[in-house]
């Protein structure tokens, strides 16, 4: 005889009696399965991340087969980004550089312009030549020249504010050029002495920095009065300084940034790259000329017309090791979403961070920042050595530690605002010529077997 259910109007009681009747008292058995990350998110949908689809097109997301999109501003306009800058690293060969030139382009298209500050390996050039871009070969011996002094072109803000703003963006370009020349912070007088050498040449039209390093050896006189000093005193309170500024007049740097601009930026070229890789090896030459570089592209970078503009420091561990240049650097970052920039830090291992400084120093910390203040992380393949360091950095969960050392090449694990997406870089045909940066590797002759 089958037993009827007992009426009731209480819906709990309902539930309550029907999960007993389910309930089984004997323990379930499931035997473990493995599967790959593909069936298991189309098994499990639940535990994939929702899409991104908002921006330009990168590849395929590993864990969906569906299509990965970025673009930091779509991102941060839609709540998903508390900032627009971005990490990139990876062990070299695995396709980091091809990732971002492949997003600078993309984005070209979408209407943004981007700027590459210093390209220590001219690997840049071809890539601004392709989309119609200017490139800009700095180096000894070679015709550009770059008058990091220029204040820029007109603004919406008035004379006074306008003369203000360019002039604190010459002192803090003389003061990193110094600092970095001379490998120590400015002692209080030498501030002086510069605050007055700037102040005397702010009556030209087109002040230069040979012009400065004249000042610093000749003070006005009425200026050295005012400031209760002597022009014996003031000139020997910037005698560093004149040696340090010497190096871009004399020195090894001279012929380009001691005299006017042989080019002038336009705001509107798509792509505007600064071709250093005539200055080989040399770290200090690299980060006085990025130093110039930066303070010559920063008036167009902060134009209020400028529109959306990514900003790429290729190779830069090599720049992380100047605590002058990443001052600026950490200025800039700060003011992205005031301008409408996007600044993408590529670097090989988080370790890198170990060459800046002692943890605890003003250079670790500045380094430190840069990474806080990048929403988006993409790490490609990291040695297993790296791994600690990088989850550390980074923030990253054993899982996605673990997928590190495993990751295929173009392939990379992104991650922001709490959501990790596995990511398959494509790239087109017509993109592989001009990213491409094994060409030299290929066209090696073979020399196996010769004497």
């Amino acid at each position: 005889m089958n037993r009827q259910p007992v009426p009731t109007d209480r819906p709990s009681q309902l539930y309550a009696s029907s999960t007993r009747r389910w309930r089984s008292w004997v323990p379930l058995r499931v035997d473990a399965h493995r599967a790959s990350s593909a069936t298991l998110a189309g098994a499990y949908p639940f535990l994939a991340p929702e899409p991104c689809d908002l921006g330009v097109y990168i590849g395929m997301d590993a864990l969906t087969g569906g299509p990965f999109c970025f673009d930091p501003w779509a991102l941060y306009a839609a709540g998903t980004l508390t900032n627009p800058n971005v990490l990139l690293a990876g062990v070299i060969g695995q396709g980091k550089s091809a990732l971002a030139k492949s997003l600078a382009v993309r984005s070209i298209a979408a209407g943004r312009r981007v700027y590459v500050p210093g390209d220590p390996k001219g690997e840049w050039a071809p890539v601004a030549r392709a989309v119609g871009g200017k490139v800009l070969a700095l180096g000894p011996g070679l015709v550009t020249r770059l008058n990091p002094l220029e204040p820029g072109p007109a603004s919406s803000a008035d004379e006074a504010d306008r003369r203000s703003i360019v002039r604190a963006r010459r002192l803090r370009l003389l003061s990193a050029i110094s600092e970095t020349t001379l490998r120590r912070d400015l002692r209080p007088v030498e501030h002086g002495a510069l605050d007055a050498a700037v102040t005397l040449i702010e009556h030209h039209d087109n002040p230069t920095i040979p012009a400065v390093v004249d000042a610093l050896g000749e003070p006005d006189h009425n200026a050295a009065a005012a400031d209760r000093t002597s022009p014996a005193e003031r000139a020997a309170d910037g005698r560093d300084l004149v040696h340090a500024l010497r190096r871009l007049v004399r020195g090894d740097l001279a012929g380009m940034f001691d005299g006017p601009s042989t080019d002038h930026l336009d705001p509107a070229a798509p792509m505007v790259v600064l071709d250093l890789s005539a200055l080989g090896s040399d770290e200090n030459a690299l980060a006085v000329a990025m130093t110039c570089a930066s303070s010559w592209l920063e008036a167009a970078l902060t134009h209020e017309a400028g529109g959306y503009r990514w900003i790429i420091y290729d190779e830069a561990w090599r720049l992380l090791r100047s605590v002058a240049l990443m001052r600026r650097m950490q200025a800039q970052w700060k003011l992205s979403r005031a301008y409408g920039i996007a600044n993408l830090l590529v670097v090989h291992r988080l370790s890198d961070l170990d060459a800046v400084g002692a943890v605890g120093s003003e250079a670790r910390g500045i380094a430190d920042g840069l990474l806080a203040d990048c929403s988006t992380r993409v790490i490609y393949r990291q040695e297993s050595d790296q791994l600690g360091t990088t989850a550390a950095s980074l923030g990253l969960t054993r899982t996605e530690r673990d997928l590190l050392p495993a990751l295929p090449r173009g392939t990379g694990l992104w991650t922001f605002s709490g959501r990790s997406h596995l990511v398959r870089h494509r790239l087109h045909v017509d993109e592989l010529a001009a990213f491409d940066t094994d060409a030299a590797m290929r066209e090696m002759p073979d020399t196996r077997g010769t004497p």
